[in-house]
């Protein structure tokens, strides 16, 4: 009767700020928004994190709804704008779009490459809706599960975030992922920690008493490195082929509309996950895809299902990574550690309490992605031929320009021109990380998580007289001790291993 109480409330709570945003200032500010947000994600070099960082910054004097609809606006775009790049050049314009190279440009090559672009619009939609029903009505949920959570909880969780996004965004060598994770805790230590207030790592200079930004950071690991490799690229030539055939739209997604649920669930799971977000959600579902089809071999070579899949996961995401952002204040996702940022400079605080003291913030939320979603579908609609024609502009005009906006979102953000110096110094460590192939996803998750592992890690310490066992003598710190440490095992085949052993001694017993 409790939940069917908060579906009602949430339901009522949704539609009535659903209406507040039917507004012509509110709706071509979505509007605007979701064009530029397609434009950056269409762009190679640039992506959703990058686009919401430059703009964070920027809608510092705007009111905290207003800031939503403009960052949630260029997050939905992004997403859905990779997809573009990736059909028609094979150049997937955010991260998550890779995936859909795999069919989308292959069906490109065979004249298809409208439907492909018409499929992955529908299957953006379909995604971004159901991550948007997710987080609507399950967030408020999950934050009263999060109420039960003291300071090892957070701690725990903390640690596992890092090492899950360490694990999943370099799946070949793991080891790496987490050194990348380490390095951003090392840069959140810098500053004043939180409890006693003792400078740690600033060597004398009074202005890393605040600590290193990730706003900034985030330009810096995900942009610079970005901009310098396109700036070595020649331009991109469009040469799109005729479309030979025609597919029958709606009786294509009806046939394939379990799976889309499948692969919006798949997406939302992932991004809820802290830290590991659209990329790999993407790559998860069209591997789901693959093995379920009945011509999973010709994947790869232009198949509908090959675009679908990564296209709807990828923005289902969107809702899953705003769950632990909202409910835990851990973001989900790159992206969302941006939004973090934003709700942070306009004093709103993400966490358990927040469906207390801001209770009218997730309708705002839901119904700002539902606009967003609208929008998309028209966006979409008109916008994507016209788009693709920015394309063409060759990266060495492009890139000078993008590195323009990256240094006035970094000057934006806090006005200090120190930051600057900080995103050039740390632009060419993540270009030299990037070149070894570690990710930056970890580092920017390990910047942002740093100080909390820190302080509760301490605090439960205080809290225990000392005992490090009263890190794990609660149920649910102990079920994320027991995470982490599985994920650390599983990493290094120690479980597989374990397993294969006492099978194998089971089995010759038997015999």
């Amino acid at each position: 009767m409790e939940f069917l109480n908060g579906i009602i409330q949430t339901s009522n709570a949704f539609a009535a700020s659903f209406i507040q945003f039917i507004s012509i200032e509110h709706l071509i500010m979505i509007l605007l928004a979701v064009v530029v947000g397609i434009a950056f994600g269409m762009l190679p070099g640039l992506s959703a994190t990058i686009g919401i960082a430059l703009f964070t910054g920027i809608t510092y004097g705007f009111q905290l709804y207003e800031a939503l609809i403009i960052l949630f606006g260029v997050y939905i775009g992004a997403i859905y704008g990779g997809s573009i790049s990736a059909i028609l050049v094979n150049i997937p314009g955010t991260g998550s779009a890779a995936a859909t190279c795999l069919d989308g440009y292959p069906l490109s090559l065979k004249g298809e490459a409208e439907n492909a672009n018409i499929l992955a619009r529908v299957s953006s939609i379909i995604g971004t809706f159901f991550g948007m029903v997710i987080f609507m009505f399950f967030t408020p949920f999950i934050g009263k599960l999060a109420l039960q959570f003291t300071s090892p909880e957070f701690f725990w969780l903390s640690l596992f975030g890092i090492l899950i996004c360490g694990s999943l965004s370099s799946p070949d060598l793991p080891i790496k992922g987490w050194i990348a994770g380490l390095l951003g805790i090392l840069m959140a230590m810098v500053g004043q920690e939180d409890i006693l207030g003792w400078e740690r790592l600033t060597f004398g200079s009074s202005k890393l008493i605040t600590g290193i930004p990730f706003v900034p950071m985030t330009i810096a690991f995900f942009g610079i490195p970005q901009i310098v490799k396109s700036m070595k690229s020649i331009g991109l030539k469009i040469n799109k082929p005729e479309t030979k055939v025609k597919i029958k739209l709606w009786q294509y997604i009806r046939k394939n509309i379990l799976n889309m649920f499948r692969w919006g669930a798949i997406g939302t799971s992932i991004g809820a996950v802290p830290g590991v977000g659209e990329n790999i959600a993407s790559w998860i579902a069209y591997d789901d895809a693959k093995r379920r089809h009945k011509r999973g071999k010709e994947f790869g070579t232009g198949v509908y299902e090959g675009v679908m899949a990564p296209e709807t996961a990828n923005n289902a995401a969107i809702g899953g990574s705003i769950i632990p952002l909202i409910s835990l204040g851990i973001p989900g996702s790159p992206p969302t550690a941006m939004l973090l940022a934003a709700l942070m400079l306009h004093g709103i605080r993400p966490g358990p309490l927040l469906n207390v003291e801001h209770p009218e913030l997730i309708p705002q939320l839901g119904s700002i992605v539902l606009w967003g979603t609208i929008f998309l579908f028209i966006c979409g609609l008109l916008l994507t031929n016209f788009m693709a024609g920015i394309l063409k502009i060759s990266q060495r005009v492009l890139m000078p320009i993008i590195a323009v906006m990256c240094v006035v979102g970094v000057f934006a953000y806090n006005n200090n021109p120190f930051h600057l110096t900080l995103v050039f110094v740390f632009g060419v460590l993540g270009y030299f990380l990037d070149k070894m192939a570690y990710t930056a996803a970890p580092i920017i998750l390990g910047l942002i998580l740093g100080n909390m592992a820190d302080a509760f890690f301490r605090r439960a310490l205080l809290v225990n007289n000392g005992d490090i066992l009263g890190l794990i003598n609660r149920p649910i710190s102990f079920i994320f001790f027991l995470a982490c440490l599985l994920t650390i095992l599983g990493q290094f085949g120690l479980i597989k291993y374990i397993k294969n052993k006492i099978f194998v001694k089971n089995k010759v017993s038997d015999q």
